[in-house]
């Protein structure tokens, strides 16, 4: 999730959003404009990006104005920066304008990683974008919420991911919602069920439950219906490799752990290990190995390796529900 390094920005600084999560790195632009307008009459704000960047486009954005005194540059993509373009960045970010806060936007990976290195010894303030596990998508959720100032538990957190999926900026306009429409109470499971029950009963998540719990025929009722409602095929296949994976690891986490070790054991937050308890009867070793393979398969198949994605999903289910129990 995103995380900041160093204080609020301000007026003078170089702030960089490094990160491959364009919703929190789109965020952390957002606040940071807002943080240094606040109290300001007008604040002029440009966005540039960093592969048309030249000497004097720089030294124009960076350099006294005749039509605001006080302005924000956001320098999209910086890991396309020309390279005669990177001392000259460098020696700003040494001795940056008062009057201009700079944001500096990286979208992660190895390219301009050079330009990176330099501005972290130069002691820039940094906010990292990072995209949360699928396990801490309930923790996002909740923080989303009290973010507007509503109040939300694990179930109806974990319930509300369930039903939206994994993407962010939907996960965090369904908390917004559901806050302005609780009315002051808590959003519970069943306010989620009103707004988004079509959603959650055809959610990769649940094709996955119903298989790994050995239920081939509701497992391919969902599946059915999650294909004819537009649900993509590699999202089902990652709902079950996940769910096979969190099994995994639960039966083979050492016996004795007190369930925060067994949750940080397994990649799991704590309320998680109930369900992945019940989940592991009827499972074993040989039956789980079937059951991973058959993921893998299908998931290379519904990248392109077959040119039916609906059967190849069904061949999963049915393979998964039937290694449950299996030797």
């Amino acid at each position: 999730m995103a995380a900041r390094r160093g204080s609020a920005p301000k007026l003078g600084d170089v702030l960089l959003v490094t990160g491959s999560e364009a919703f929190l790195a789109d965020r952390a632009v957002r606040s940071a404009i807002a943080a240094v307008s606040k109290g300001r009459a007008e604040v002029e704000a440009t966005e540039v990006d960093a592969v048309t960047l030249d000497v004097g486009v720089f030294a124009e954005l960076t350099g006294p104005s005749l039509f605001a005194s006080e302005r924000v540059l956001v320098l999209r993509s910086l890991e396309n920066l020309p390279a005669e373009m990177v001392p000259h960045l460098i020696e700003y970010a040494g001795a940056p304008s008062d009057d201009v806060l700079a944001v500096l936007v990286h979208s992660g990976g190895q390219k301009g990683k050079a330009v990176l290195d330099k501005l972290r010894k130069a002691s820039v303030s940094e906010v990292v974008a990072t995209a949360p596990k699928t396990w801490e998508l309930p923790q996002f959720v909740a923080g989303e919420i009290r973010l507007h100032g509503g109040t939300v538990d694990e179930a109806a957190a974990s319930a509300l991911v369930d039903a939206v999926g994994h993407d962010l900026r939907a996960l965090a306009g369904a908390c917004s919602q559901l806050v302005s429409d609780s009315g002051g109470q808590a959003v519970t499971v069943e306010l989620i069920g009103q707004y988004f029950g079509g959603r959650a009963e055809v959610t990769s998540f649940a094709v996955a439950d119903a298989a790994i719990a050995g239920r081939t025929e509701p497992a391919l009722e969902q599946l059915r219906w999650a294909l004819d409602c537009g649900v993509a095929p590699v999202l089902v296949t990652s709902a079950m490799a996940g769910g096979l994976r969190g099994l995994a690891k639960f039966s083979s986490a050492p016996g004795g752990l007190r369930e925060a070790d067994l949750a940080r054991e397994v990649g799991v937050p704590p309320w998680k290990l109930k369900q992945l308890k019940q989940q592991a009867r009827g499972w074993t070793p040989g039956g789980l190995a079937t059951a991973i393979k058959a993921v893998a398969q299908a998931d290379a198949d519904v990248k392109g390796a077959s040119g039916d994605a609906g059967y190849a999903l069904e061949r999963m289910v049915i393979t998964v529900s039937r290694s449950h129990g299996r030797r």
